[in-house]
């Protein structure tokens, strides 16, 4: 883009071939080192001098690049206002008047560096030069800007929502330009087994939005599905324990389902998935070693799983124990099957038999 637009420019004018041929003169002849220090002195506090009036000569300019980014933080600062004001969501209103400040700035100091050098295109090149070298060392803040601005207008995640970013899973707790903060919640390999806050912070850049899977548990819909498995023996009723199984989940658990049923079922209507949800908890069955598990699937808050799932277990042992279930349900238990094998008549014993 820069080359563009040297070209199109034309490029910074020669002052002229006479001047050209004195600067080519010049550099030809030899330097002259004065030989008395008194001399080489009195030089050097001309050359002082000739600095001086020349930044002298420079304060005008750089009084009116000074004017022109003081009002461009003023005019930022308005638009920002305005932006915010017309913008529902706080996230996307901040995010472009994010973008409105540094268009802002970049044409205010591009500006500045026109006035101060006389000519644009003259400093055109050197602009993006400095951009370029720029670009590549802040290459990780630029990612996270670029992801939190993403985040902003996406909306992929929001203050308060749950949310699994790689190997960080918690609640999102503070969204910054650069990082994301959020409260842990516990899980395998954790110091809490359970989907609950462990009480640390993690604080992760914002490029990870660009590079991870983001899982959020809480954003359109704050409701899970989890899972209670019990082992059933073989010498059950697996179908009485499957409606007694169900029967208690029902009772534990059926009413808080039936709202966000209905709430998971419009929202997948709204996005044209035909999905029968279940009202209810549901038992379903699967063959393990020796025994039968029968896992109770219900719908539950994101931030609630384990209180139900606690209580549920607790109300499944309780029913299970019932005398009137006696014989019906059998609690499965890790078994060995032990196989005595008789000796062939005639064979000899060996020793120690």
């Amino acid at each position: 883009m820069t080359a563009l637009l040297l070209m199109l420019g034309g490029g910074p004018e020669a002052t002229g071939q006479e001047a050209t041929g004195q600067e080519v003169d010049a550099l030809e002849q030899p330097l002259e080192v004065p030989e008395d220090p008194g001399d080489a002195l009195a030089q050097g506090v001309e050359t002082i001098g000739e600095l001086l009036q020349v930044m002298y000569g420079l304060l005008p300019k750089l009084l009116i690049a000074a004017v022109l980014i003081i009002l461009a933080a003023l005019l930022g600062k308005l638009l920002t206002w305005l932006l915010r004001k017309s913008f529902q969501q706080w996230e996307r209103g901040e995010a472009v008047a994010a973008l409105t400040r540094i268009g802002l700035y970049l044409l205010a100091i591009a500006a500045g560096l026109s006035v101060i050098a006389g000519d644009a295109r003259a400093m055109l090149g050197s602009v993006g030069l400095v951009g370029l070298a720029l670009s590549w060392a802040l290459q990780t803040p630029i990612e996270s800007f670029t992801g939190w601005l993403l985040n902003s207008f996406r909306g992929y995640y929001k203050i308060g929502d749950r949310i699994e970013v790689g190997e960080v899973f918690g609640d999102v707790y503070r969204i910054d330009v650069l990082t994301t903060t959020v409260w842990e919640a516990g899980g395998p390999g954790k110091s809490v087994s359970g989907a609950q806050p462990t009480g640390a912070m993690i604080t992760f850049p914002n490029w990870e939005a660009l590079r991870s899977n983001i899982v959020n548990y809480s954003r359109d819909f704050p409701f899970v599905w989890d899972e209670v498995t019990v082992g059933i023996a073989g010498e059950s009723d697996l179908v009485y324990a499957m409606d007694v199984l169900e029967e208690t989940a029902r009772r534990v658990i059926g009413e808080r389902m039936v709202g966000a049923a209905k709430d998971y079922e419009a929202l997948l209507a709204r996005a044209r998935l035909a999905f029968d949800i279940a009202s209810e908890p549901q038992v379903f069955a699967s063959l393990a070693e020796s025994w039968t598990d029968c896992t109770i699937r219900y719908l539950v808050h994101a931030r609630e799983r384990r209180r139900w799932s606690t209580a549920l277990i607790v109300a499944l042992s309780a029913e299970i124990a019932r005398e009137e279930h006696a014989g019906k349900i059998i609690p499965a238990a890790p078994r060995t099957q032990v196989t005595l094998l008789q000796k062939p008549p005639g064979q000899p014993s060996s020793p120690g038999q």
